[in-house]
């Protein structure tokens, strides 16, 4: 089929080093004649670079994830949104696995398949790493089923005219803007599609401490959607969590000591990401401009 023209976009903050390994995974993705493929640099210091690869804009104003989302959209003028995170490497067909099947007239949104790395033959997992993988902690599945579903945008497309229509994502936060959009979106009469062919493979956090920032940032966004849409993500019961991680714990060593390695770390880090996910909450989810 003859598919729509597709605007990649990926949000950035890191080194030149870490630059110059994302643009060489993006330069094995294939892009169409009408297509393009914009980074956003997000630092404080960002500045536009110079060509050689997917082109780098310049977005310092606001450190958020979401302000640069729609800084490289605005850049563009394709009839689709392709984002994605930094973090992962796309498939080279990726952009024509979405649109084997053509969406539906009412869909706005289609979420790709995230898969996290798979561990090879060299090199044992870390901790983080290998709980991501053991829990598929970005699968798809776990947010576009129940009700309040969304697309997360480690890897989703969005129509153009319809992100337009709803004033793209919210800028001023730091987590949560996926499910946001997904929202306003489903409130405007536009449909949600799954597209698991069209995957991206999940570079996790390596360390613990930088997974546990990841949960609570996550904790914060979920309470910032909490209070805009009652119900999504309420807060656990602290008692019956604390009951709840001794018995794990407990588990736990007790697969330390038959050294059931993927049993302990689910049991020990698993209610460890919960706590940081739930004081995450008490932060707010507001980013102040640069």
């Amino acid at each position: 089929m003859t598919r729509p023209s597709v605007d990649v976009v990926v949000p950035f903050v890191g080194s030149d080093e870490a630059l110059a390994r994302l643009r060489a995974r993006l330069a094995a993705l294939r892009l169409g004649p009408a297509d393009s493929l914009t980074v956003v640099d997000n630092a404080p210091s960002a500045r536009d670079r110079p060509q050689g690869g997917a082109r780098v804009v310049a977005a310092p104003e606001r450190q958020s994830s979401y302000f640069a989302r729609n800084r490289g959209a605005a850049a563009g003028s394709a009839d689709w949104l392709l984002f994605i995170d930094a973090d992962v490497d796309p498939r080279t067909d990726l952009i024509d696995r979405y649109f084997e099947t053509a969406p539906r007239p009412g869909t706005a949104v289609l979420a790709g398949g995230v898969v996290d790395r798979r561990p090879d033959g060299d090199r044992r997992q870390g901790v983080a790493e290998r709980l991501a993988f053991l829990q598929s902690t970005l699968d798809q599945d776990n947010t576009v089923r129940g009700d309040h579903p969304y697309a997360q945008t480690a890897n989703c497309a969005v129509r153009r005219d319809a992100f337009e229509d709803v004033g793209g994502f919210r800028d001023d936060i730091r987590s949560g803007g996926d499910a946001d959009l997904c929202f306003r979106l489903a409130a405007a009469g536009h449909g949600l599609e799954r597209r698991q062919g069209a995957s991206v493979t999940h570079l996790s956090r390596e360390t613990v401490p930088a997974l546990l920032r990841q949960k609570a940032r996550h904790g914060s966004g979920a309470a910032w959607l909490e209070r805009r849409y009652p119900g999504f993500a309420p807060r656990e019961d602290r008692a019956a969590l604390a009951k709840w991680t001794l018995r794990s714990s407990a588990s736990g060593l007790r697969a330390l000591a038959r050294r059931d390695r993927d049993a302990a770390i689910r049991s020990l880090l698993v209610p460890v990401t919960a706590w940081a996910f739930e004081l995450g909450r008490r932060f707010s989810n507001r980013v102040v401009d640069a």
